[in-house]
């Protein structure tokens, strides 16, 4: 894997184009390395985590690649997103300044000054266009006119590269409500991650769902993603945080009035203390009971915005 090129491209995808340049089929590769071809395709798929330096090993050989190379990759896609955004930032920077560093000197080269002291060639056009202001970071415009200051176009880009993951908290019952713990939600740090590429939210996190009190839509296992940006509404799939114990659950929720009537069709905003105002956690399975609880019980509610299935 050459460089920086392969360490931004994920590690999945980056698998499966060099068993394929090799002519080799997922059920040909998986036997050399001593693993399933069903394992080997949800790598490739990104369903699951990097394997672990002894399967990596295995697959180097039956790759040909020099020892080490795709362990060195798989402690890359295993450092930290957000630390991995940063290193990607901190290049583009470098990369940018290099980029400027080259111009100038060519600029200079191409250069002189005359007897009477004016600029000569490419250092007086760059001067009267503006790009020797840019290239040393300086700017005619009034500061209200001034672009952002960005590092370099390519830290946007590179960024991209790498997909949004959000960190997975243990689980979350799908039954009634239990003692749970989430590491202190939302640290946005945790042993494992889950890519998200659809999801910009910084605080977002999932968990594994326990039970069967959501099927058939949830099933255990099935991994769900929660925003906490989400603007909540009655009849959304959320995460729920219940006083004064921390309990939580995943439930479909309805917001009811002091006379019971479902305010589904008006979606009925869950902030603010709503007086009278009561929380129905409801199940999807029949054959679970609801649970209704007053507004003031509910510490926090998260929206469901992504499930990544269990196959």
């Amino acid at each position: 894997m050459e460089g920086g090129q392969a360490r931004a491209r994920a590690f999945g995808p980056r698998l499966r184009e060099l068993r394929e340049a090799r002519g080799l089929t997922l059920q040909g590769l998986a036997s050399a390395a001593g693993c399933t071809k069903g394992y080997l395709s949800s790598v490739e798929n990104e369903k699951r985590g990097v394997p672990t330096d002894e399967v990596l090993v295995r697959l180097e050989v039956a790759l040909g690649l020099a020892a080490g190379e795709l362990v060195r990759a798989a402690g890359w896609e295993r450092t930290p997103v957000h630390v991995r955004r940063e290193v990607v930032k901190l290049a583009a920077r470098e990369a940018a300044h290099r980029d400027r560093e080259r111009k100038l000197a060519s600029i200079f080269s191409r250069s002189g000054i005359d007897e009477g002291g004016r600029l000569l060639g490419a250092l007086d056009d760059a001067y009267k266009s503006g790009e020797l202001a840019n290239l040393l970071g300086m700017s005619t415009k009034p500061a209200a006119e001034r672009a952002p200051d960005v590092a370099s176009p390519l830290v946007g880009d590179l960024a991209r590269v790498l997909p949004f993951e959000v960190p997975l908290i243990n689980k979350v019952a799908a039954g009634y409500p239990r003692e749970f713990t989430d590491m202190g939600y939302p640290a946005r740090v945790a042993d494992e991650y889950v890519r998200c590429p659809d999801i910009d939210d910084p605080d977002a996190f999932a968990a594994r769902v326990v039970g069967d009190s959501m099927l058939p839509e949830y099933r255990e296992g099935d991994i769900v993603v929660f925003s906490p940006l989400r603007e909540i509404k009655s009849g959304m799939d959320c995460f729920a945080r219940l006083e004064p114990d921390g309990e939580t659950t995943f439930k479909r929720v309805f917001f009811e009035s002091e006379r019971g009537d479902v305010d589904g069709a008006e979606c009925v905003k869950f902030e603010g203390e709503a007086s009278g105002v009561k929380v129905r956690l409801q199940p999807l399975n029949p054959a679970y009971a609801p649970r209704v609880v007053a507004r003031e019980e509910v510490g926090g509610l998260y929206a469901a915005v992504s499930v990544i299935k269990r196959l």
